[in-house]
């Protein structure tokens, strides 16, 4: 009798707690069903050859397209109307004055705020140049810059009007979010008796989730993928323009379910590089790999996207270790490289002009809240620490970390990377214009922004 009670017991319990669970999940599923999204996308491989950004050994234009870049868009709104658009290209970067002209653009036209618009690079190697201006000291051909210029201009009228037909395109959707796994990234910091050596370092700490925001219609087609990963996008450094890795996962993702706009977000991959590397085939080998991680991810339980739609936008300034001496810099601009003479000789007239050399920059940091997933957008070429530390620290339900998004103005090396010394560290100072590297402090600064701004979105719900 006794077990009898016991058992009919357990089973009203277990009744309840089931009932209770789908009540929660069927909660959950109609807050998801509360956004819209929509998506646009547009070709931006240039017309002609163009000089190629990326590695500073090639020594003449582009010679061909072996797969199209895109700029893609996402947009999303939530059910009070507060909107929020992820722009993803496949380019090298995003030089600040881009994301400023697109900004302003943006403000205006959509009357949006600036925390509403994230860009982001995939970092392809196998992209244009895009630049605004000519560094002090360089000779750089007149037509390449021209060149450059005018696509750069282009470009900024293809994202504006990109980001228009993706508001133009919400409709309900639901979201939801879930990730897989990808492991051709390895970390590149190879630790030897003469310092720290670009080459694969498996001992090196890596992250190789591959986050995956799901965005459904009402008849329950797959609408849009948005995926990230932290890698460089260096598998091949031939003349032909692609988008490498990222390029080839979005078109197999696409081929694999038509209809569908896939996006790739640049995670931090700063001192990470797919392996192996340099011959042909291997990018799309790897993009293969990283769409089979998303189509894993799409195969599991996901979790429903609930909550408000928040973004908050910040510069905050990161400091440079003691700039070199004057006859450091005089040494520099008679070098006979030509990058260490173009970065002495620009910052010799920045001495000269201003009296002194600047001692920090101004780094932007996006928190967004998409209802419970937390995304932060990093600028810069970010080191993998930064991802592991803040997965680690920050709280909530699902958390997302880009890099190389809305300035990339070069690397953005941990207080780890900066003690060991190597290129991410301060040796890539010498194809930028600062006096550079920067002090171990820029992590914490950083980091602690990022949690300024969390905070604040937090207790702003």
């Amino acid at each position: 009798m006794l077990a009898k009670q016991i058992t009919g017991r357990l089973a009203f319990i277990f009744t309840l707690s089931c009932c209770l669970f789908f009540s929660a999940q069927n909660s959950q599923a109609e807050n998801s069903g509360s956004w819209k999204a929509g998506v646009a996308r547009v070709k931006i491989t240039p017309e002609k050859p163009m000089w190629m950004a990326g590695y500073a050994s090639r020594n003449r234009p582009s010679e061909g397209v072996k797969l199209d870049l895109f700029a893609k868009a996402l947009a999303l709104e939530d059910a009070d109307g507060s909107r929020f658009v992820i722009v993803t290209t496949d380019l090298i970067g995003i030089p600040r004055m881009l994301r400023f002209n697109v900004e302003a653009a943006f403000v205006k036209k959509f009357h949006l705020p600036p925390s509403a618009l994230l860009l982001n690079a995939s970092h392809t190697h196998c992209g244009p140049e895009i630049r605004y201006e000519r560094v002090e000291g360089e000779t750089i051909d007149s037509a390449i810059l021209g060149a450059s210029r005018i696509y750069t201009r282009n470009l900024e009228k293809k994202l504006l009007e990109l980001v228009d037909r993706a508001l133009n395109d919400l409709e309900p959707a639901s979201l939801s979010y879930t990730f897989g796994r990808a492991g051709f990234a390895m970390n590149r910091r190879t630790p030897t008796a003469k310092g720290v050596r670009n080459h694969p370092y498996p001992d090196g700490p890596v992250d190789h989730q591959v986050p995956v925001l799901k965005v459904m219609t009402p008849q329950k087609k797959l609408k849009a993928v948005l995926f990230g990963y932290a890698c460089h996008n260096t598998t091949m450094g031939f003349y032909q323009f692609s988008g490498d890795y990222a390029g080839f996962a979005q078109k197999f993702i696409e081929a694999d379910h038509p209809g569908t706009t896939a996006l790739f977000l640049m995670g931090c991959g700063g001192d990470q590089n797919p392996y192996p590397r340099g011959k042909e085939g291997q990018a799309a080998q790897h993009g293969r790999a990283l769409a089979n991680g998303v189509e894993a991810a799409l195969q599991t339980y996901d979790k429903p996207v609930a909550g408000k739609l928040q973004a908050e936008l910040a510069s905050v300034e990161i400091e440079f270790a003691p700039p070199p001496t004057k006859k450091e810099l005089l040494a520099l601009a008679a070098s006979g490289n030509k990058y260490d003479k173009i970065r002495g000789t620009a910052l010799l007239k920045e001495l000269e002009t201003k009296g002194e050399i600047r001692t920090t920059y101004p780094y932007m940091v996006q928190v967004v809240h998409i209802g419970n997933i937390k995304l932060v957008a990093l600028a810069g070429e970010v080191t993998i620490d930064y991802s592991l530390r803040l997965k680690k620290e920050m709280q909530g339900d699902f958390i997302w970390i880009a890099a190389y998004s809305n300035d990339v103005f070069g690397y953005v090396p941990s207080a780890r990377v900066i003690s060991e010394g190597g290129y991410e560290a301060g040796g890539a100072m010498r194809y930028t214009r600062f006096p550079g590297p920067f002090k171990p402090t820029i992590e914490e600064t950083i980091v602690s922004t990022v949690r300024q701004l969390d905070e604040k979105l937090d207790s702003a719900r």
